[in-house]
């Protein structure tokens, strides 16, 4: 498998080796040892899956506290990933980086604490999966509006498919402090 650095050092893309013949492919979606010997030691505790049509936009997402780090990837379709930092003591507070994900492609992103997760998908469906390093916690949900002009996320849609949640989130500096993450990574 091949690690790639992003702009913000700790969000990691993944490419698995994938063997490939006139059957399909294979390809490991996780091994814990060579994801540690790659410095990704979160250990995951929930696995999820969603399921979304062309133009649905979910996020962007964190848990404060009980932060949760992802593993992401596509199973089918095209969704264009983008992650957030949020934690307010970081040098990359506010930035983000956007990456397509494909059932194709076969990346993933690792996310660690600290940043807000959002998605939209770009094909006619996606069939999303992520492994969280904590348990969903309702009463620490938090999110950062899809559309904040500070941030200025170049998303593929201009008229998205939203929950009613990730409507009404606020913008990033409108969010008190004390409902952000602290930086623990520099």
């Amino acid at each position: 498998m091949k690690v790639i650095r992003t702009d913000i050092q700790e969000v990691l893309v993944i490419e698995p080796n994938v063997f490939s013949d006139d059957r399909g492919y294979f390809l490991e979606s996780y091994h814990m040892k060579k994801y540690h010997e790659a410095g990704i030691s979160t250990g995951f505790v929930q696995d999820n899956l969603s399921f979304s049509c062309k133009g649905t936009l979910r996020g962007l997402h964190f848990q404060h506290p009980h932060g949760q780090a992802k593993l992401v990837q596509v199973l089918t379709g095209h969704v264009y990933d983008v992650v957030v930092d949020v934690r307010r003591e970081s040098k990359n507070f506010g930035r983000w980086i956007g990456i397509h994900l494909s059932d194709e492609n076969k990346r993933q992103i690792f996310i660690p604490e600290g940043f807000a997760h959002g998605f939209c998908v770009v094909s006619e469906t996606a069939l999303f999966s992520y492994k969280c390093s904590e348990m969903y916690a309702p009463e620490c949900e938090q999110g950062v509006r899809w559309d904040d002009p500070d941030l200025a996320i170049d998303w593929p849609v201009k008229q998205p498919i939203l929950s009613s949640k990730d409507a009404v989130y606020p913008r990033l500096r409108d969010i008190p402090v004390d409902r952000l993450p602290g930086n623990k990574n520099g």
